[in-house]
């Protein structure tokens, strides 16, 4: 199923400001809260929609990015191959909490919980790789299969860095929240405040016997074969993510996010211009001068096209829908045939004399007549007709 448009989640403009999407997510997030909708599976999704769309749209680069992209930009092609909609309720309750306040009794404790307290999720790095494309491949989407060094869960405690079940407790100091909270009296009354646990750094356990293996950390350096589907229509420096396929994070912590950065083969005859594709054709003159039958390169194969009699040099033929699909799903680009005639730089006694014999002629002399446009009209023209 597609995905739906962020500014249509969050019921925004796309000139909306920052306080503004602000403002829209919490109305979202609040409406769709896992607290105030217990058990409800399709407001779970669109609390978890609203918080895709958010981290989108507050972030000015990937707001940026999805503005020219779409999806793809951010979160790689709507509706498949992996990209975005990976966010889980712990993401979402470790990075956006802070902007619900007292709602649901002081703030995000954990899904469904409603505590005024909540535990800190250890969260991986992300990684970066270069991924690089044909045209051809880019012409028709591609999966990729590649191998990572990567931090990974320790297999012999499970992630958790403790050793054997009874590994860990719970933090005496917080009881297992992760913060402590401190009430001061003020001239204005008592007044409540809470902080990290000193204890367990907001984790709401503390480790008694670490694991041998990753010494307390559950986390290891290893490797992983990971598959990406990138979409059709990609292009030079665009960037994508795949959520969770990054670094583990530490004790049961959140795996950070594969991006991936798209760089572009060079093709040996055509050269990209969005999604139009270019190629140069050379006639001889005879070719030129009497008509001809050509096969043109395409990233789906070869063309064959008819040359008219009498082309000039300067030609631009059009194969409509022979260049590369939009990323956007906008149709597909067309591949233009710049036609060059081949003046020969060396010549031999005969065919100087023929040259020198067919220069006397009328029709070799040059006429042209109104419809024997210039090749900036002819390229104006059709860049014009879009």
């Amino acid at each position: 199923m597609s995905k739906r448009d962020f500014y249509e989640i969050l019921e925004v403009s796309k000139d909306a400001s920052e306080a503004e999407i602000k403002k829209a997510y919490r109305k979202q997030a609040l409406k769709y809260h896992p607290d105030k909708n217990p058990d409800d599976k399709a407001s779970e999704e669109k609390f978890k929609e609203a918080a895709e769309a958010y981290e989108i749209l507050s972030n000015p680069n990937k707001k940026s990015r999805y503005d020219q992209y779409g999806h793809a930009g951010v979160g790689g092609a709507a509706g498949g191959g992996g990209f975005g909609g990976g966010m889980s309720m712990d993401d979402i309750f470790s990075n956006f909490g802070d902007i619900f306040g007292s709602a649901f009794g002081g703030g995000f404790g954990g899904f469904g919980g409603g505590s005024t307290r909540r535990r800190r999720v250890n969260k991986g790095s992300n990684l970066r790789v270069k991924v690089k494309l044909t045209l051809e491949e880019i012409a028709k989407g591609v999966e990729k299969k590649i191998k990572v060094n990567k931090y990974v869960n320790c297999k012999s405690c499970n992630g958790s860095g403790a050793e054997g079940s009874a590994g860990h407790s719970t933090c005496p100091t917080c009881n297992g929240s992760g913060q402590v909270v401190r009430v001061a009296n003020t001239f204005l009354g008592q007044m409540q405040t809470a902080s990290t646990c000193p204890t367990c750094s907001g984790e709401g356990k503390i480790i008694k016997n670490k694991c041998q293996s990753c010494g307390g950390h559950g986390i290891v350096k290893g490797e992983d074969v990971i598959s990406i589907k990138l979409p059709a229509g990609v292009s030079e420096g665009m960037q994508l993510s795949v959520s969770g396929k990054g670094n583990a994070g530490a004790r049961d912590g959140i795996p950070g996010d594969l991006i991936v950065l798209i760089e572009e083969i060079q093709h040996e005859e055509l050269i990209r211009d969005g999604s139009n594709l270019i190629y140069d054709k050379y006639l001889s003159i005879p070719d030129a001068a009497l008509g001809t039958n050509i096969d043109i390169p395409t990233v789906d194969g070869k063309a064959r096209v008819k040359i008219p009699v009498g082309t000039q040099a300067g030609k631009v033929l059009r194969l409509k829908g022979k260049g590369l699909p939009d990323i956007n799903s906008y149709g597909r680009g067309d591949l233009l045939v710049n036609i060059n005639v081949w003046t020969p730089k060396e010549l031999t006694k005969e065919e100087k004399e023929m040259l020198e014999k067919l220069s006397k002629s009328e029709n070799f002399k040059p006429n042209p007549s109104s419809k024997d446009k210039s090749f900036f009209s002819r390229m104006k023209e059709y860049f014009e007709s879009y």
